[in-house]
């Protein structure tokens, strides 16, 4: 993860745990916060932010690179 990148985990008194994720963009939220769905069982609810649909500037960046100039 990149220093601005962090997943917050909130255990409310009834138990319900939210787990939210800050500086990803595109599905890789959900890949990185993957670990705890796993520890904690069954996802009840799921709610994506609009950084879900952004995409990754670096990839982008990659694809940029290597497009065939002549054809």
């Amino acid at each position: 993860m990149k220093k601005n990148q962090r997943i917050i985990v909130d255990v409310q008194d009834d138990g319900e745990v939210d787990i939210q994720t800050k500086g990803f963009s595109g599905p890789v939220c959900l890949a990185e916060s993957e670990f705890l769905k796993e520890i904690l069982g069954e996802e009840i609810s799921q709610q994506l932010t609009p950084a879900y649909y952004q995409q990754d500037e670096r990839i982008n960046e990659t694809k940029r690179k290597f497009i065939p100039l002549c054809g």
